[in-house]
């Protein structure tokens, strides 16, 4: 299953739902108004999916939040669903689905009008013509994989009819299934020759072996995206999903899923330049665990709190996190990163000090006052 978003609206319908059967490579597309939310899905799903074929034993997705949402997991379950999502930023784990999508898209293109308002009304003719087109995986059209014969189609030669009009409707139906069996048969052939173009077989691992990790797709937080680090890690194999698939025992502050295609991975080969240094773990400070600070990166205001982005020692940028000001125990890297930065924002002074109140003879609650408050303004 998957969706065509941020299409024009064409009958009031601005989103498509693809489903595509596993076994008989069948497709359903299904016209919406907008992205349905999880409970949406579930009567969508069990109008036009369970009320033709029962219910399926499996439902593979991408993560997107109808698909990964609490109610939409429990409707599954209850149903007897197994779900299996694809790997993280790796569409090809959805092929089937992926597929479909670029060859509908392909089809809409070549048919829909200059406005991009009719493609609602073509969906029926392109899911006809998709389940009619010979499966290079079975061998058979999706139609007769399920239902065990052909369908009727329109006659080569018809009849004249006395009605005009409707000679020229079926004429240009005749013409329009011909050229979209065409170019939905290019189309399967052309995405095939491309993507085995460059494919070669993966690297294999092992649980508890440790493999970089891409930052590809991941969202780090440093200055500059283009000097950033291509691989962080190492992190440690789990279990091995299929075989192409991995899950990552990854710490806590990336917040993403866990599972990789192998095209992200890379094996961590140590020797005497390339040995990768241990995490320090933290310390007790006044029966408190603390992390040792390296630098401060940033600086900001969230939700009237005044933060600081620590890179913590010993421990790569996907572990950088913001931290409040009172929680940063380093006057000398907070006065040092002010003096390098001074345009970035600081805490604002208020009542005397750079917090409400007069200055209780601590700097921001956490050291002797030295003179300044908060090591960069001056303390009254």
């Amino acid at each position: 299953m998957d969706f065509i978003v941020d299409l024009l609206p064409s009958e009031g319908n601005t989103t498509i739902l693809t489903v595509i059967d596993r076994y008989s490579k069948m497709a359903h597309y299904v016209p919406l108004k907008k992205l349905p939310s999880s409970e949406q899905l579930a009567s969508i799903f069990a109008k036009e999916v369970v009320r033709l074929h029962g219910i399926p034993q499996e439902i593979v997705s991408d993560r997107g939040t109808q698909f990964i949402s609490r109610f939409w997991r429990s409707f599954c379950k209850e149903m007897g669903i197994n779900l299996s999502f694809s790997s993280a930023y790796h569409p090809q784990s959805n092929g089937a689905a992926e597929c479909t999508n670029q060859s509908l898209e392909q089809y809409l293109r070549f048919f829909i009008s200059h406005q991009q308002d009719n493609w609602s009304s073509l969906l029926p003719w392109a899911e006809l013509a998709t389940n009619n087109v010979v499966h290079d995986s079975s061998g058979h059209t999706p139609f007769f994989a399920t239902y065990g014969f052909h369908p009727t189609l329109l006659p080569g030669t018809p009849s004249e009819s006395p009605i005009p009009a409707l000679n020229d409707h079926l004429q240009l139906l005749r013409q329009s299934w011909t050229r979209i069996q065409s170019a939905l048969q290019k189309a399967s052939l052309a995405h095939k020759k491309f993507a085995d173009r460059h494919r070669q077989p993966g690297p294999s691992y092992v649980p508890g072996q440790r493999v970089w990790l891409s930052t590809r797709h991941i969202k780090l937080r440093v200055p500059s995206h283009k000097l950033a680090p291509q691989f962080i890690g190492p992190y440690r194999v789990l279990r091995r999903i299929n075989p192409v698939s991995y899950a990552l025992e990854l710490p806590k502050s990336l917040r993403i899923p866990n599972s990789f295609h192998t095209s992200l991975l890379k094996p961590l080969v140590c020797n005497r330049y390339t040995t990768p240094m241990k995490q320090p773990p933290p310390v007790q400070v006044q029966g408190q665990e603390e992390y040792e600070v390296e630098a401060l990166i940033d600086s900001r205001w969230s939700r009237g709190r005044f933060q600081y982005l620590v890179h913590w020692k010993g421990y790569g940028p996907e572990e950088r996190s913001w931290v409040a000001a009172s929680d940063v125990h380093a006057p000398g890297l907070v006065s040092a990163y002010h003096r390098r930065f001074p345009s970035r924002p600081r805490a604002r002074r208020q009542g005397g000090c750079c917090h409400s109140g007069p200055c209780p003879g601590k700097c921001c609650a956490f050291d002797p006052c030295p003179g300044k408050c908060c090591a960069f303004d001056p303390c009254p």
